[in-house]
């Protein structure tokens, strides 16, 4: 079979950054991330944040080849701010949110748990 060890779409390689920027040359306050060993399931999380950034012209996502296991998250935001700015701002609203929502479900096991 062709297809590559299953531990490949999770483990990053040494030598291999996690996220890297490329500024677009084409287009002012555009740039690309492209995030390794990420599906859809980021990709789509990432973009729907990115949206809710006001000063984010365009966000967008997408997977090169299915058995190429990364993302390219393109951002095109307006002058105020930078697609890096943007892009972590977006990662830190998620965390935040993530955090949050961890905190919630904990509180709600416990409160069940204890009536069991």
């Amino acid at each position: 079979m062709n297809a590559p060890d299953r531990y490949e779409r999770f483990v990053v390689p040494e030598g291999t950054k996690k996220v890297s920027y490329e500024r677009d040359t084409k287009i002012i306050n555009a740039a690309s991330f492209t995030i390794e060993r990420e599906d859809h399931t980021i990709g789509n999380i990432l973009r729907m944040q990115l949206h809710r950034d006001e000063s984010v012209l365009f966000a967008g996502y997408k997977l090169p080849h299915p058995l190429q296991y990364k993302i390219i998250v393109r951002i095109h935001t307006t002058s105020q701010s930078s697609p890096m700015q943007a892009y972590n701002q977006a990662i830190n609203d998620l965390d935040k949110e993530l955090d949050h929502l961890k905190s919630c479900f904990e509180a709600e096991v416990a409160k069940h748990s204890v009536e069991y």
